[in-house]
């Protein structure tokens, strides 16, 4: 029997809300694990098909697959109330789905109060804030880091309720810092029995239990969330999230060796959007910017908040492939430019006045000024498109500029938001 030895790596190359929950469903028949490495509820994945919605925060996206095991892996911060409410959500659909969820014992947990800091933290920011999601992520992140945090895996100590005190203790005169007014009683009543039922699901050691998977043949998809421009190190900081969202987040949140990563599936949309504050060179202030976000429904699954939109960025996509070591793409929401007669696409930067083709250290508003080239627009409705030989030559030779811009071919193209319109081409 041939031994699958690689795992391989699903994830955004662009500020998020790429699409990537659709495509992780839609692979997801192709693999028998699918293993979330990072990020918690600030997550928002959307997957569609039969004609329902449903938007998924820490579970991963293979879920809905009968024949899929799913892991929460060392890397993901896990809220007990919100991971609950997907939970209860499920039932509704699959009454079994929570028996193909597996934890890692070594996922951090987010308290009351770490939620508290965020929104406190952010609240002090004033017109410089971020555009945290408020969910607490930041601060576990920090704990963890500081190694102060707690883990899944504390749940089944008998001194929990004293290490969550300590913590909590630590939290509470930090927010004595700022002007904040909050309640904490209700809250964290609901967060300790929440708790509880979170220590009832499979807990494992995930790594241990990744290796062994690899070493019986299994395939196994890493799924990340967020996107590589928000990546804490190569995103543009410091409007980014906490975590790693690049392929060496799947190292480190599974503990998977690097020899052992196979194809890189990085996904982006034909066109950008950004939640949030930070710079953002190619977007579109005008009424073509409100065109692609009406069409495009353009909303956060997480917070609601409209995205910003804009052309797509060249020289952020090529940065993102080089970051990563993405060896194949996916483009998605292509069929929301047909409503355009022409279609920008940044090919370079002014950057403090001189032209360069690579991703600077800062991209600023006043400091980088996007060259743009148009293409035509196809103007043609795609969603009922079904196979590469359909589409518009138009299409076709935007499909085609990329890959030349890029080096790396396209292998999938999303025609629409169910599972049904995604062609492989």
């Amino acid at each position: 029997m041939n031994k699958a030895t690689n795992v391989d790596i699903l994830l955004g190359l662009q500020w998020g809300d790429e699409g990537k929950g659709k495509i992780v469903d839609v692979l997801t028949k192709g693999y028998s694990i699918i293993a979330r490495f990072q990020g918690g509820p600030n997550a928002g994945h959307t997957l569609e098909f039969e004609g329902r919605k449903h938007v998924l925060h820490t579970i991963p996206s293979g879920i809905f697959h009968p024949d899929a095991i799913n892991i929460v892996g060392n890397g993901v911060v896990i809220d007990p109330i919100i991971f609950q409410r997907e939970l209860d959500s499920l039932k509704n659909t699959d009454p079994d789905a929570s028996k193909r969820i597996l934890i890692s014992r070594k996922a951090h947990l987010i308290l009351p109060t770490h939620r508290l800091l965020d929104a406190a933290s952010e609240h002090a920011k004033g017109k410089d804030k971020i555009g945290s999601t408020l969910k607490g992520i930041g601060p576990t992140y920090m704990d963890k880091t500081g190694r102060n945090g707690l883990r899944v895996g504390d749940l089944e100590l008998s001194d929990f309720q004293e290490r969550y005190q300590v913590l909590r203790d630590k939290h509470l005169k930090l927010l004595g810092d700022y002007t904040f007014p909050f309640s904490l009683e209700e809250e964290e009543e609901k967060w300790m029995k929440c708790a509880e039922a979170l220590k009832e699901m499979q807990l494992i050691d995930s790594e241990h239990y990744v290796h062994q998977k690899l070493k019986e043949g299994s395939a196994i998809l890493a799924e990340g969330a967020q996107g590589s421009l928000l990546d804490i190190d190569f995103g543009t900081y410091p409007f980014v999230t906490s975590s790693t969202t690049t392929a060496a987040g799947a190292c480190t949140g599974l503990g998977i060796a690097p020899n052992r990563i196979g194809r890189v599936l990085g996904i982006f949309k034909a066109y950008c959007t950004r939640v949030g504050s930070g710079p953002f060179p190619t977007e579109l202030l005008d009424d073509v910017g409100e065109e692609i976000r009406k069409e495009g429904r353009e909303f956060g699954s997480t917070t609601g908040r409209p995205r910003r939109c804009g052309w797509l960025d060249l020289p952020a996509l090529r940065y993102a492939i080089e970051v990563n070591g993405v060896t194949e793409l996916i483009m998605m929401k292509s069929d929301v430019l047909s409503i355009l007669d022409s279609i920008g696409i940044c090919t370079a930067y002014k950057y403090q006045g001189v032209e360069v083709s690579h991703l600077p250290y800062r991209i600023d508003p006043e400091l980088v000024e996007p060259i743009y080239t148009f293409l035509p627009g196809w103007k043609e409705d795609l969603t009922k498109i079904t196979e590469y030989n359909q589409f518009p030559e138009t299409f076709k030779n935007y499909i085609d500029y990329i890959e030349k811009a890029t080096g790396v071919k396209i292998s999938i193209v999303s025609v629409g938001p169910d599972r049904k319109q995604t062609i492989h081409l």
